[in-house]
């Protein structure tokens, strides 16, 4: 069955809103983790995501997730939105923003490894190309961001390995979810979930919220309703009409725009290596997204359910 133009843009437009808000999202953590600690600021930023979307379940009359969803909604709760959320926060206060990147883009090649293991994804010449070539570019953008100053620590770069393989695994887990529920319930359920897992660091954040600067409140607060109750959103209905590892390889274009919203916001002019990297992160995209003229019409990762909240 072959789908209208209206349903094969919908998932990608969903995926674009993702990586543009999580692109900025890189930022503002550097911002508001110099007065929020990690912990606090995972959680601050769980609990403006979850009020957010209690409040639009609420308008919308959207109920609890059915049953069947609830495990991959649970694993991907604990393991996404909190555990992933902590460790970068702690890995970004401890290596440059380049080093950071670099080793959080290891997670789509794990959401691939991960899929074909416990998903049956298949992994098509496509998709393996355009990885590498995103790849590589995030490598180049990571060092050139990296020369430019900052320093890098083992504990920092570990935290953001670990952060990139909780990534990977919630991305896995809440692929049969969005099967069984919709994307907002998803998402709700999840980020409620992770606030809970969080809770340990409401001291600390009602301590440091009493003394932080308001631009770092407001940085925590954008980051639980854009990049947070938004873009995840956005990213679980896009999961329920793709494959978890084709939808995972459009977040290599992160780096991309990281340095495009430095150069904007920041000011910080980027130098041939790092516009060449960018460049390759974006086509390797493109070639993981294209399909070959032979590949069948099959929409069974893709529900033609035009309701993206349902």
């Amino acid at each position: 069955m072959d789908l209208s133009p209206r349903h094969r843009l919908l998932p990608a437009a969903a995926a674009g809103v993702t990586v543009l808000l999580w692109a900025s999202a890189f930022v503002v953590i550097r911002s508001a983790g110099d007065a929020y600690s990690p912990g606090a600021l995972a959680l601050g930023r769980l609990l403006a995501g979850g009020l957010t979307l209690v409040a639009l379940c609420a308008i919308r009359r959207t109920g609890w997730p059915p049953r069947g969803a609830w495990p991959g909604i649970l694993v991907s709760g604990v393991l996404w939105f909190g555990f992933y959320m902590v460790a970068l926060n702690w890995g970004e206060q401890r290596v440059d923003a380049g080093t950071a990147a670099l080793v959080v883009n290891v997670g789509p090649l794990l959401i691939a490894l991960f899929a074909a293991r416990f998903l049956g994804d298949p992994m098509p010449p496509r998709l393996l190309a355009g990885m590498a070539v995103s790849f590589t570019g995030a490598v180049i953008v990571g060092l050139s961001m990296s020369a430019g100053g900052g320093g890098s620590s083992v504990l920092g770069v570990g935290a953001c390995l670990l952060a990139a393989v909780a990534y990977a695994a919630g991305v896995v887990a809440q692929k049969p979810a969005v099967a069984r529920a919709s994307a907002l319930q998803v998402t709700t359920s999840g980020c409620l979930i992770g606030a809970v897992a969080c809770l340990p660091f409401a001291g600390q954040l009602v301590s440091e919220a009493s003394r932080a600067p308001l631009p770092a409140t407001l940085g925590m607060v954008y980051l639980g309703v854009f990049p947070t109750a938004l873009a995840f959103t956005a990213w679980a209905y896009a999961l329920a009409r793709t494959s978890a590892a084709r939808l995972g390889a459009t977040t290599y274009a992160v780096p991309a725009l990281v340095v495009l919203m430095s150069w904007l916001v920041l000011g910080e002019v980027p130098g041939p290596f790092m516009l060449g990297g960018g460049v390759l992160c974006l086509a390797g995209v493109a070639v993981a997204r294209s399909r070959g003229r032979t590949a069948p019409a099959q929409v069974a990762d893709t529900a033609p359910d035009p309701d993206w909240v349902r």
